[in-house]
């Protein structure tokens, strides 16, 4: 007997591969599931949901548009119930929406109306929130508007990193799947209209958005290091004629006065270390020049002195 409620799933990263796994283990009728090719440019850290819906038995399709005609035909013969959303990368136009005759449900990494858009999580931490989460809403034509179904929160951490945080959201929104699939497969659930006023949209992230200057505060250092530290691309500034990439930092306190000689970078106590625009220290705890990781050692062999001024940066890496 085939399983109840026809569904497609549009799906990509990890929060895709853990709601479509918990679709299946429901029962829920997953007739298709459609995905992303993986770019090769891209490192990826998370599960496929190719495999995982493999590993089920179900079709899984990489269209390179969810409007391919292709694609519409079938999902017009499945005749879905439900289609659902799990970080798909494309926005779904209001043809595929109407193709499910009992809701279109999105998946959305953020307390809905907040982080509307893309990169929900990495403007989180950005932005020094203490929590985000994961909202499940049914899709309308604008990004991240309609109705909110449930959601869950997590928190951040003062020195979290934004992968650190994707899972904490990866779980959250498993939860909130599993929560709210018995009213929907049952007809009581029940959505709230979301208040747009109360949240923002913001858009996509590029590895240029990395670039720092260390006459920034040290907490806007610091805040946008953890929210691009790897796998996403990182975050970087010009320290002389070179460019320094920064995976991680530590706050070693002070601040509230721009220090008198200027920003500048150098060795204390055997640690690199930042003296910032607003005169907050940073402990640069992992940092690379040229592919290579720099020390204490080899900050001296390649500036010749133990402290640098940090001046703006002119111009990004080729």
């Amino acid at each position: 007997m085939s399983a109840p409620h026809p569904t497609v799933v549009f799906a990509y990263s990890e929060v895709g591969a853990r709601c479509l796994g918990a679709l299946f283990e429901a029962g829920i009728g997953v007739k298709l599931v459609v995905t992303h090719e993986d770019d090769p440019n891209e490192t990826r850290w998370f599960a496929s949901v190719a495999e995982v819906a493999r590993g089920a038995g179900c079709r899984a399709v990489t269209p390179a548009e969810p409007t391919d005609p292709a694609l519409l035909a079938e999902i017009e013969a499945i005749a879905p119930e439900f289609i659902f959303s799990f970080y798909y990368r494309k926005m779904l136009p209001a043809r595929v929406l109407a193709l499910a005759s009992r809701g279109a449900l999105n998946m959305h990494g953020s307390l809905l109306p907040k982080y509307r858009g893309r990169a929900p999580i990495n403007w989180a931490v950005l932005h020094g929130e203490r929590e985000t989460g994961a909202s499940l809403h049914y899709m309308v034509a604008k990004p991240d508007a309609g109705d909110l179904l449930d959601q869950q929160a997590v928190p951040i951490g003062p020195d979290d990193t934004a992968i650190e945080v994707a899972d904490r959201v990866a779980d959250a929104a498993v939860t909130v799947l599993r929560r709210s699939l018995p009213g929907l497969v049952g007809g009581t659930a029940r959505a709230t209209p979301l208040d747009l006023s109360q949240g923002s949209y913001f858009g996509g992230r590029r590895p240029a958005d990395g670039e720092f200057r260390f006459d920034w505060p040290a907490q806007r250092i610091h805040d946008l290091v953890r929210a691009v530290a790897p796998p996403f691309p990182g975050a970087y500034a010009r320290l002389g004629d070179a460019i320094l990439r920064v995976y991680r930092t530590r706050r070693l306190g002070g601040g509230g006065t721009p220090p008198p000689g200027g920003p500048s970078v150098g060795i204390e106590d055997g640690a690199i270390v930042a003296t910032c625009g607003d005169g907050a220290r940073l402990e640069l705890a992992d940092v690379q020049l040229e592919e290579g990781r720099l020390d204490a050692g080899r900050f001296t062999e390649v500036f010749g002195h133990a402290r640098v001024p940090a001046r703006p940066l002119a111009a990004g890496p080729t």
